[in-house]
């Protein structure tokens, strides 16, 4: 009996894709940018299962134009806002995730770029590989401290909460925005829930884990960075449009505020001509904050397993659209 055909739209770590070829007549594409929308819109209308990344456009007319063959799209990422899972959902197409498995290995990243961006470790690499290192001086290149310092954290889910967790081992005062938290959560790790305006007004750090929705979108724009701190630091690995960039940008030019380290950006990827890029004070990275062997293989695993069950007719182990049973 033939295998269902599926379209996975890049290539992902071989264990995951060991586990689609067992079941399918997989495609994969070979490209490191992004299949065409075009292209993707027709494989759509001939294949069984889509395997998708963030950067995948699947919007109501991709789903609503599908094939009545398309059981399943599976998506490696804990987000999906780049699916229409309404219209998924209209036409009874289970959508997976691959949720919980990056927790901790994004707020390994996220902390990582504070400390980086508090020391301005990325200035002194670049100092020293153009030649200027010339001696030890008293006043070079100096930073902020991480210790005994404020955290605040705009979303306090599951790596909202990793954070606090490794904020705790640098005697940090933890701040947290997010009414859907529990006080118990709170209490537990020694967190402190505020206003949004408050936690800008008196935190050193910034973190921002949120989802991105219609509620998020900009959440940082020129009146929230006002409210910063001129020594204040922002650390973003959500997603790109939380942050108003041209308003970032004004506020780190101008010294509102003294720096941002960004695994996200708005548009993705960033253009090489954007001016945050000139900016000493700010670190961008190209969303790499869950790259690491182990998470990027398990979410490729559960990405397949995911895609397996759906061509199955099985329920997804983790079901972003639970209303399609």
């Amino acid at each position: 009996m033939a295998k269902p055909r599926v379209f996975v739209t890049r290539i992902i770590p071989e264990k995951g894709l060991e586990m689609i070829h067992q079941v399918a007549d997989a495609e994969v594409w070979q490209e490191e940018t992004p299949p065409p929308y075009e292209l993707l819109l027709a494989k759509a209308q001939e294949v069984a299962g889509l395997v998708t990344l963030l950067t995948d456009r699947v919007d109501a007319h991709l789903i609503e134009t599908a094939g009545k063959q398309l059981r399943v799209i599976s998506q490696m990422a804990v987000g999906y806002d780049n699916i229409d899972v309404a219209a998924a959902t209209a036409r009874g197409i289970p959508v997976g995730h691959t949720p919980g498995v990056l927790t901790d290995t994004t707020a390994d990243f996220a902390f990582a770029l504070l400390l980086a961006a508090a020391r301005r470790i990325v200035e002194g690499v670049a100092y020293v590989r153009r030649g200027r290192w010339q001696t030890w001086g008293p006043t070079l290149l100096m930073g902020s401290d991480v210790h005994q310092a404020t955290l605040g954290l705009v979303g306090f889910g599951r790596i909202g909460q990793a954070m606090a967790r490794r904020a705790a081992g640098f005697e940090m005062r933890v701040l947290f925005h997010d009414p859907s938290t529990p006080p118990a959560v709170a209490r537990r790790l020694n967190a402190e829930a505020v206003t949004l305006d408050d936690l800008l007004r008196e935190a050193d750090f910034v973190s921002l884990h949120v989802p991105l929705t219609e509620a998020t979108h900009h959440l940082i724009g020129a009146r929230e960075l006002e409210l910063m701190r001129p020594s204040a630091i922002l650390i973003n690995t959500a997603r790109g449009s939380v942050v108003d960039p041209h308003a970032l940008y004004q506020a780190l030019s101008t010294g509102e505020i003294a720096y941002a380290a960004l695994d996200v950006t708005e548009p993705e990827p960033i253009e090489p001509d954007d001016p945050l890029l000139d900016l000493n004070n700010c670190i961008v990275v190209p969303h790499i904050a869950s790259s690491s062997r182990a998470t990027r293989t398990k979410m490729a695993t559960m990405a397949a397993a995911n895609l397996a069950a759906g061509l199955q007719g099985e329920p997804l182990p983790h079901l972003v659209n639970p209303e399609v049973l």
